[in-house]
């Protein structure tokens, strides 16, 4: 194996993965199993909100990183740190963005169910994504990764 093919953050699960099986998860429990509370059509509204809101991160982090010359894909080699943009803000900008379309997504259909699964989904995505992509910056970057880790929060 070449120092290039191993020059790559070493995460356990592609984030699509846990996106699509969040997703999954949460249609076939309401699909299996009911749960019957309403929710009121100002929590619906909050829902479209948050999941535009959680569509734009993700595309203005993505636009940081191709400005940046960088990879988006955590299977490649990174080139740059990128800390502008949303990265001020948090050092996961586009998983935030994941996490507030599958915390609006549900809301706006008036399903509880892809709420419920919100908290094991996180930990998920620090356990086998998130904790493998800081390793591999803070051995890429060193001391520059670990200011701005001191500095910018992994989520909020």
């Amino acid at each position: 194996m070449t120092d290039r093919e191993k020059d790559h953050a070493s995460v356990r699960l592609p984030p699509p993965f846990v996106l699509f099986g969040h997703l999954a998860a949460a249609f076939l429990l309401g699909w299996r199993v009911h749960l019957p509370l309403p929710l009121p059509f100002p929590a619906r509204l909050l829902g479209v909100g948050t999941v535009l809101l959680g569509l734009l991160l993700a595309y203005t982090a993505i636009r940081a990183m191709i400005a940046a010359r960088t990879p988006v894909d955590p299977y490649e080699a990174v080139t740059a740190l990128v800390v502008t943009g949303p990265y001020r803000l948090t050092r996961n900008p586009i998983y935030l963005g994941f996490v507030c379309c599958l915390t609006g997504l549900p809301l706006a259909l008036g399903t509880y169910w892809g709420l419920l699964l919100v908290p094991p989904m996180v930990v998920v995505m620090n356990r086998l994504i998130v904790r493998h992509e800081e390793a591999y910056l803070e051995g890429k970057f060193g001391q520059y990764y670990r200011a701005y880790k001191s500095s910018v929060r992994r989520w909020l």
